[in-house]
């Protein structure tokens, strides 16, 4: 990183990475695979038009829920500083905080919901076949909203105070129940895309019960008090929400690119669309792998910063991006070997297998090109430093969206690969350049 010095990293720093890391990435691989087992189930019904419609659907959902991912990422910096400065009065007040944010955002979009679906079928204009189908698929789902933003809440609470083994537990109930019930109901039962869909919500819910008992008992066993009034003091709120509504910001324009993505693939036909929502699921992979040690400098790094400790910031950092970079490289390996043998098992249409084939050379260098972006956000929550990632995003969204538009017609889907390949870049030399600011919080 410009101008820093790069320390020797200790043996205990990896050790403390990874015993934070890996059941993170355990339990963030789980939901790639239940996406996967969701695009196995509906890909291998006869028609296409099916697994169009579920990647239309979950990408309206990812854009909700990734919007309002910041209950996750501001929870998990702000519980981590205070448990970096022991203020167990202060994890009680965020929890219970980020607990009310949810629920109140979740009562809005099931009130909301009929217009949030028309307008973003209207954005997406997918066919009258696949939108209707998707329509299915988002009135089922969404009615899973309070659970899974209270899930969110749940797992900041969790990766802030280290307790990595209490999300993944929450993470593979969730995820495995929704497995379950994904081959109940759609193979047994065939509900076909309702039946993924309410499969989802059902196992948010138990997720939920599941993440709130397990809260309770940590926060019991750290001590302190829920005081009301700090709880629903303004300036406390204020300023949650002021660092949240950066990292709103932030989510927004992430899950719009991608969403853009689909959006721009859908003026090449179902066919392809179907396509990118089979090889899409490699980013998933490779996105949810890295997360782990993204979480894992953002909770090191947000406990150092609670204790003004730079040494113990400089570790964090450099132990979980060597590791970090080493996955990545196994990720491309696999991709390399397995890439064809996955899109197999994705879907058994021969036309959309062909399709998908000719996007593997984009795939395999996914892993080394995301690695920064991932890596740096980590380190940005557990710092809080939530305008420099707004400010990042929003120079690197606006950089995509030129790119796709001049790149889109001439190069057809391979400048629509190139263009997403450009954003990742801006995002991490966007995040590199102020990087110094994270360690200055450190400083006090």
């Amino acid at each position: 990183m410009p101008s820093l010095p790069i320390p020797a990293v200790s043996r205990k720093s990896f050790t403390d990475v990874w015993r934070l890391a890996w059941p993170i990435i355990l339990s963030n691989l789980s939901v790639p695979l239940l996406g996967a087992v969701d695009t196995a189930v509906i890909g291998h019904l006869p028609d296409p038009v099916y697994l169009a419609s579920v990647g239309i659907g979950a990408m309206i959902f990812s854009f909700i829920y990734w919007g309002f991912g910041f209950l996750k990422m501001g929870t998990t910096g702000f519980i981590a500083q205070a448990a970096g400065a022991e203020d167990a009065d202060q994890i009680r007040t965020v929890m219970a905080q980020s607990l009310i944010v949810g629920l109140g955002i979740s009562s809005l979009l099931l009130l909301l919901h009929g217009p949030v679906l028309d307008l973003a079928l209207y954005l997406i204009s997918p066919t009258k076949a696949v939108g209707g189908s998707a329509s299915d698929y988002f009135n089922y789902r969404i009615w899973g909203a309070p659970a899974a933003l209270v899930n969110y809440a749940l797992l900041g609470l969790f990766i802030g105070l280290g307790k990595m083994r209490l999300a993944l537990m929450t993470q593979i109930v969730m995820n495995g129940t929704n497995i379950l019930l994904d081959l109940i109901f759609v193979v047994v039962l065939d509900m076909k895309v309702p039946g993924v869909a309410l499969a989802t919500a059902l196992s948010e819910y138990l997720a939920a019960f599941i993440g709130l008992a397990f809260a309770y008992r940590e926060i019991t066993a750290l001590g302190g008090s829920w005081i009301i009034s700090r709880i629903l003091s303004l300036n406390g709120m204020r300023r949650l929400m002021s660092a949240n509504a950066d990292i709103f910001v932030r989510n927004i324009l992430l899950i719009l690119t991608f969403s853009y993505f689909t959006i721009a693939a859908t003026r090449f036909g179902d066919d392809v669309l179907a396509a990118v929502t089979v090889v899409m699921n490699f980013k998933s992979f490779l996105a949810f792998g890295l997360d782990g040690f993204a979480h894992a400098a953002g909770t090191l790094v947000g406990k150092a910063i609670g204790r003004r400790k730079v040494e113990e910031l400089d570790q964090a950092v450099w132990a979980s991006s060597y590791l970090a970079l080493l996955v990545a490289g196994v990720y491309m390996a696999v991709y390399v070997l397995l890439g064809t043998e996955i899109i197999n098992l994705l879907t058994g249409i021969p036309l959309i297998r062909d399709i998908s084939y000719s996007y593997l050379p984009w795939i395999i260098w996914m892993p080394f090109i995301f690695v920064w972006s991932y890596q740096l956000d980590g380190i940005f929550v557990g710092a809080m430093k939530s305008k420099e990632m707004r400010n990042g995003m929003i120079l690197s969204s606006a950089a995509y969206f030129v790119a796709i538009e001049g790149l889109r017609d001439p190069l057809g889907m391979d400048g629509l690969w190139l263009a997403l390949n450009l954003y990742m870049i801006m995002r991490g030399v966007t995040l590199l350049l102020v990087y110094g600011r994270v360690r200055k919080a450190a400083l006090g």
